[in-house]
């Protein structure tokens, strides 16, 4: 019996421009949802393409909607807005809009796509979309806000809508915005929901804009195969978790880059303020910090700047009832604060590349939650690992995670236990436990408040003369220390004696290391009880 042959680009009669501009993006073949929903969104089809966390669904839609309108313009020269985007936050809408970029390199001058999604005034906006771009990506809400101003005119014009994470969409509060939104657009157009599941929400979005649809549901798991992605679990107490932390960091056993989930901003704060004591470079991804900063924050982790980020998804851990109550208790609030916390961006969706690990310091509360962290690794076709510290009190909801994977992949034994002896590196808990009590909360909140402050710094306004200065760019980073604890010197390295006889090899602890390390022990060192008795008891020898 002969093999199926696998799909190619060029299989699927694309133009040479978008051709070249996804073998630049080192796209060798289409994924799963892109074979297949691809020659359906060609032939003018509604869609729901439900497809797991980095599979690929952006290039789905994005790949045809540049095609269409290539094919449109060797027809019609006249210039119209073609295609809407929707995404439910406005980090979702700068992805989409650079993904978009990256693919019509080529064509830019045919195919243009305008992001309106920022909180600016309307006639800031204005002049951009007179021009009449092909394809416009927005959040529900700022979407509805040109309708009514009347800056942007679909009802002659759009072919296309595309609604991106729609599973999201109605839990960001934008049921209203997509049912005013409709009334704006021509009674005839193709329609995409691209989504992670297919919740209540999705299917009732779908009987909302959708005619006639085709579910595109794969059959696949919601995560990787083990194969792609390694789940492990280690039992930690939360007096035990910093050290653990801190000693897999520094003896390189966690290498890569790397997003530590915690349940609360406070809890990235207080972690990042404690890793900083080690010289430990992290960067927290903020919801309080303007869009701009957080993709710009992302963006310096895609291009390798630093190799740490701390997020939470406290937003997301809401259960359906406290969100219904939220968005009740809203409706006394002003309508500028309701939108603001419409669009601020959520966990999902975010586009890190290349993620080598993700640590569950904080474990999920919900198995959606743990689905939707560990999903940021061993995203297209790379691989991941992810490790989730579990207390005791935790290991029920462990229990029914394993359960839940075992049924989406068919797999026994899907997290395994990840051997770590906490008793070999008993100094890293001596210097841990201070360094973990000396982040208050008085430290917390001030390092929150310093890094808005910090922000303000870091406007749009210089960005000409960050264009011009380059090397300035630094003052940008955002792994920044915050410097709200007291930093002691000594903490930023390991000496050998902290070093675990299994492990020296591992650590990497080179002879020219090791002979530094004794040369300013008694100098460098002389905080660390520890250090202080290691040099008497050598100095005693000799």
């Amino acid at each position: 019996m002969e093999e199926k042959q696998a799909v190619t680009f060029s299989d699927m009669e694309l133009d040479d421009r978008i051709l070249q501009a996804i073998a630049k993006e080192g796209w060798a073949e289409p994924t799963l949802i892109q074979e297949r929903g691809i020659p359906l969104f060609l032939q003018g089809r509604d869609l729901v393409m439900r497809a797991r966390t980095g599979s690929g669904k952006t290039g789905a839609f994005a790949i045809p909607i540049i095609q269409k309108i290539l094919i449109s313009k060797q027809v019609a020269s006249e210039q119209s807005v073609k295609a809407l985007v929707l995404a439910p936050s406005k980090e979702l809408c700068q992805q989409i809009t650079k993904n978009f970029q990256r693919l019509t390199t080529n064509c830019s001058r045919d195919v243009r796509v305008l992001d309106i999604s920022a909180q600016v005034d309307v006639s800031v906006q204005r002049p951009l979309l007179v021009s009449k771009p092909d394809i416009i990506v927005a959040t529900p809400g700022r979407m509805v806000i040109h309708l009514r101003a009347g800056t942007v005119e679909l009802k002659e014009s759009l072919e296309m809508l595309v609604v991106d994470e729609a599973d999201l969409v109605f839990s960001h509060g934008y049921e209203a915005e997509i049912k005013q939104l409709l009334g704006f657009l021509p009674p005839v157009y193709q329609a995409v929901l691209a989504s992670a599941t297919l919740s209540d929400d999705v299917l009732k979005l779908k009987k909302l804009v959708l005619n006639n649809a085709v579910i595109l549901k794969l059959e696949e798991p919601n995560l990787a195969p083990s194969s792609q992605l390694q789940h492990y679990h280690l039992a930690a107490e939360e007096n035990d978790k910093a050290a653990i932390l801190y000693a897999l960091l520094k003896l390189h056993l966690i290498r890569g880059k790397t997003i530590i989930f915690v349940n609360s901003v406070d809890r990235c704060y207080k972690l990042k303020l404690f890793l900083e004591q080690f010289r430990i470079p992290t960067v927290v991804l903020n919801s309080e910090l303007p869009a701009t900063s957080r993709c710009h924050s992302v963006n310096q982790f895609n291009q390798g700047a630093y190799d740490i980020i701390v997020a939470s998804d406290e937003t997301a851990l809401q259960n359906p009832e406290k969100k219904k109550k939220n968005r009740e208790e809203d409706d006394g609030e002003p309508k500028s604060k309701r939108k603001r916390d419409k669009e601020s961006g959520s966990s999902r969706g975010i586009d890190f590349q290349f993620v080598a690990n993700v640590i569950n310091f904080d474990f999920p509360r919900d198995i959606n939650s743990y689905v939707h962290r560990v999903g940021r690794t061993a995203r297209g076709k790379n691989k991941g690992t992810a490790l989730s510290f579990v207390s005791l009190r935790e290991q029920a909801l462990l229990q029914r995670v394993e359960d839940h994977l075992k049924d989406d992949q068919g797999e026994e034994n899907v997290i395994k236990s990840y051997q770590f002896k906490l008793e070999e590196v008993e100094a890293f808990r001596y210097r841990s436990m201070d360094a973990w009590r000396s982040v208050t909360k008085i430290a917390v909140r001030e390092a929150r408040l310093k890094e808005i402050r910090n922000e303000l710094v870091n406007s749009d306004a210089l960005k000409g003369y960050f264009d011009d200065n380059p090397r300035d760019l630094n003052s940008l980073r955002h792994d920044k220390a915050l410097h709200t604890v007291k930093a002691q010197a000594h903490l930023a390295d390991v000496p050998e004696y902290m070093v675990p006889k299994a492990l020296k090899k591992l650590a990497g602890i080179t002879k020219r290391r090791r002979d530094f390390h004794k040369r300013s022990a008694p100098r460098a060192q002389v905080n660390d009880p520890l250090a202080v008795l290691d040099v008497a008891l050598k100095k005693r020898k000799k």
